[in-house]
């Protein structure tokens, strides 16, 4: 699962094969620090975005939801 930071978050994006299909989402999961060193504030759990989307490849996956993780986190600092 690709993943990195950006913001201060640390942001996991990846393109999974869908059930019953050879077509792929994109999923996002965005990750914040907390005062424990050890540990991450899961502050977005994994969801689909583009969910009107699928895409023939992972890799076209994963880039869509590395620019949908962008937009989450303009949310997140409003």
């Amino acid at each position: 699962m690709p993943a990195k930071e950006m913001d201060g978050y640390e942001v996991e994006f990846t393109g999974e094969l869908l059930e019953g299909s050879e077509q792929w989402g994109a999923y996002v999961s965005i990750f914040a620090p907390s005062d424990n060193p050890m540990h991450m504030n899961n502050v977005c759990p994994k969801r689909r975005v583009a969910a009107d989307q699928t895409f023939t490849a992972q890799r076209a996956a994963e880039v869509e939801a590395e620019r949908a993780a962008t937009g989450i986190l303009e949310e997140l600092r409003a």
